[in-house]
C-alpha cells in the first residue's frame, strides 16, 4: 500500500482520528492534491494498535501525532510549511 506522488514520494501519516492537529494535516495534503496513506493508530486494537506504535516510535520516539512520512523525511507535528517544503511545493 503506497501513496506515490508524481515526484514519487510516499507519503504516509500515523495519526490519531480526534487529533486537529492530524485533521489539519490531512486536509493540508488533501488541499495540495497530495496522495497519502494513513492510519488512525486509535481505531487500531490490540496487537495491531501494539505493532503500530512500535512502528511510529522506530521514527519518532516520543510516539506523538501527527507522524508524517515524506519519503526518507520525518515531520512530528503538523508544520505546514516543512511539510511543503518535503513536497516541494
Amino acid at each position: 500500500m503506497s501513496a506515490d506522488n508524481e515526484d514519487g514520494k510516499d507519503v504516509k501519516i500515523y495519526s490519531l482520528s480526534t487529533c486537529s492537529h492530524c485533521k489539519a494535516t490531512k486536509k493540508l495534503l488533501d488541499e495540495c492534491t497530495i496522495k497519502f496513506d494513513f492510519i488512525d493508530i486509535d481505531l487500531l486494537e490490540g496487537e495491531e494498535r501494539k505493532a503500530m506504535v512500535e512502528e511510529v516510535k522506530k521514527v519518532n520516539e516520543r510516539c506523538s501525532f501527527p507522524t508524517i512520512i515524506i519519503g526518507e523525511k520525518v515531520i512530528v507535528g503538523y508544520k505546514e510549511k516543512d511539510i511543503k517544503e518535503a513536497l516541494g511545493l
